[in-house]
């Protein structure tokens, strides 16, 4: 009964295939290998194929972790798959004919491999080893998974299929958003660079910050789970983090990803994974980068510019890269949303100093854009959109949002644009062109960082609101606002006090348009600046 309960989530995501007949006539017609489980239709975004020599299906370690439930760690530096499922525990090495199971050796008719960046593993022997009955059908070359008990009923039939049960608290962040952005990058505020390499140390550095986070009445987390082209959990495509353990590549021991997704949603908070897209290395030393890093592994995807390594955004190839590595965890997590930074194009450049693309812009110009900023703002628009489509295709629920510079254009340069005197513009300086966005729906909400104060003149942040609220008025896409709580006690124009940032979360709550606040970042507000963490309390109600 163990396999049927686990399988219900995944039924439940493939209600869209209403019979697997039909399907089975596709697969026929295709002459692709289709999988079903129970009857229904499991997806994979790479083909399997048939080893014919061996006459074994190999399917990407992906289908193992989504489709049949299991819990999937791959190690890039051991090449070695470890998949776990109802007490069960199978290890299999890339190139070796013996995998273990329960510790117990078993021989293998085929290895895991790689083909086309994704690690492929042999369906019949994971499936029969965690208790499914396998069939291959030769004539419409499908391979029919059954569990066990057979189960054929509809998920949440009665006495049937008993529905999972939910977490202790389930996110109740139905009204207002009241957000903290966690940085990773540089071990900012989780987890500490004392902890590299403790699990259990960064465990507990994660747990107090929800609770602290969650006592000033904070009831969403945005956590950085790609800092920098890595990972905050196993990946098939990309390195673990550097963050974690100190060396780019290491294996932390532990999913710090799907712990802080339990421990988010046992305090009835939203977890939302926040991906920096285009960063590649915080500096140019590749040496201590993993092998499979994209700076090591696609070098000829690579910008260097001040200093730091980028993905070059007009690759065609590597923005679809960074959409995998991005839609790994919407496809394997319970996570909230989807959530990215304005890393698009890094601002900075002048005469002397360029993003170097040139001949990407005469590669990839397609559309035989005149402009070379038009082309830019087009591969961010193109990024965008096929990201927005693919989260929605995969999981409906999950909230997809970006969070640009403050400054759309300003009114100098474009008269719709705010009334204000930006040094750096979203427009101009990271060629996000928001507006669009909004305009074609292609995001569910828009959280501009609007970094500065109420009497701030260059760029106020009343104005700011007013002018984001007017471009969200009559869309599907809601308005979060950014707070920069990390300004408080600094010299710059408005922040003395701490009631700055709740003059502001009164002018917001005075705009309908405005749906919630995400704070930056969470160790400032843990610093309680100028006493802020009273004067949230009192405001939320606490």
């Amino acid at each position: 009964m163990k396999l049927r309960t686990w399988f219900i989530p995944l039924l439940v995501l493939l209600i869209a295939w209403p019979f697997a007949g039909a399907l089975q006539t596709e697969a026929a017609a295709s002459g692709s290998i289709q999988i079903f489980l129970n009857g229904e239709r499991l997806p994979s975004d790479t083909a399997p194929y048939l080893k014919p020599k061996e006459n074994v299906t190999m399917v990407p370690l992906r289908v193992v972790s989504e489709g049949l439930g299991a819990n999937v760690l791959w190690s890039q530096t051991s090449r070695t798959a470890t998949i776990q499922k109802d007490g069960n525990k199978l290890v299999l090495v890339t190139g070796k004919s013996v995998a273990e199971v329960n510790g117990n050796p078993v021989t293998l008719d085929v290895s895991v491999e790689n083909s086309q960046g994704r690690t492929m593993v042999p369906l019949r022997f994971v499936s029969e080893q965690l208790g499914l009955e396998v069939v291959w059908n030769q004539a419409s070359k499908t391979i029919s998974l059954t569990s066990q008990d057979g189960g054929t009923q509809q998920p949440g039939e009665t006495g049937q299929n008993p529905q999972p049960q939910p977490p202790v608290n389930p996110p109740q962040t139905s009204g207002e958003l009241r957000g903290a952005w966690i940085s990773t990058v540089y071990n900012l505020d989780w987890p500490s660079s004392a902890a590299n390499g403790k699990v259990e140390s960064q465990q507990q550095e994660f747990t107090k910050l929800l609770d602290d986070l969650q006592g000033m009445g904070i009831n969403a987390v945005f956590v950085q789970v790609r800092p920098s082209a890595d990972a905050f959990y196993p990946s098939e495509l990309v390195p673990w983090s550097t963050y974690l353990t100190g060396t780019s590549g290491k294996d932390p021991g532990y999913d710090p990803l799907q712990f802080m997704i339990e421990e988010t949603h046992r305090r009835g908070m939203e977890f939302h994974a926040w991906f920096n897209p285009f960063r590649a290395s915080t500096d140019t030393n590749t040496a201590k980068l993993a092998d499979n890093h994209v700076a090591n592994s696609h070098p000829e995807w690579i910008v260097k510019f001040a200093n730091k390594l980028y993905i070059n955004p007009g690759i065609p190839e590597a923005r679809e890269h960074v959409i995998d590595a991005i839609m790994e965890v919407v496809n394997r997590y319970d996570i909230d949303g989807v959530h990215l930074d304005d890393y698009f194009y890094p601002t900075g450049e002048t005469k002397s100093s360029k993003f170097n693309d040139d001949s990407t812009y005469k590669q990839f110009n397609s559309k035989q854009l005149n402009d070379k900023g038009d082309w830019r703002r087009d591969n961010i628009d193109e990024f965008v959109r096929e990201l927005g489509s693919s989260i929605h295709q995969a999981k409906p629920k999950v909230s997809y949002g970006i969070s640009p510079f403050g400054v759309w254009r300003n009114k100098s340069t474009d008269p719709t644009g705010s009334d204000t005197k930006a040094g750096i513009t979203a427009y101009d300086s990271t060629y996000a062109d928001v507006r669009a966005w909004i305009q074609n729906g292609w995001v569910d909400y828009v959280a501009p960082q609007i970094y500065w104060s109420m009497s701030f003149n260059v760029a106020r942040y009343d104005t700011l609101v007013d002018w984001w609220a007017k471009e969200v008025a009559g869309s599907r896409v809601k308005l979060y606002i950014g707070h920069a709580p990390y300004k408080l006690g600094t010299s710059e124009a408005g922040w003395n006090s701490a009631q700055e940032i709740i003059n502001q979360l009164n002018y917001n709550r005075g705009v309908s348009e405005v749906s919630g606040s995400i704070f930056f970042s969470a160790k400032e507000l843990r610093k309680n600046p100028l006493g802020l963490i009273p004067l949230l309390q009192s405001y939320y109600g606490l």
